[in-house]
């Protein structure tokens, strides 16, 4: 896997993550509001964390630095 997401948009999705699953876990919403929050925080989250989104390699997005998106 090539890294695609980096920037701004790495901590931004990992904040967003956090508080997805903050929001899923205490906040008093329905079962399925409840599983939406904590599967799109757990989304944000690793995508955020690794650097890499299959969704952008299938829309063709790189947000990553040139240097640091080459597979060694």
């Amino acid at each position: 896997m090539t890294c695609n997401v980096g920037g701004i948009e790495r901590p931004i999705r990992m904040i967003v993550g956090i508080l997805a699953l903050g929001i899923g876990a205490f906040a008093e919403l329905p079962p399925v509001g409840t599983g939406v929050a904590l599967v799109v925080g757990t989304i944000a989250l690793v995508t955020g964390a690794i650097g890499f989104c299959p969704l952008w390699r299938v829309f063709g997005i790189n947000t990553c630095p040139i240097t640091a998106g080459r597979k060694s």
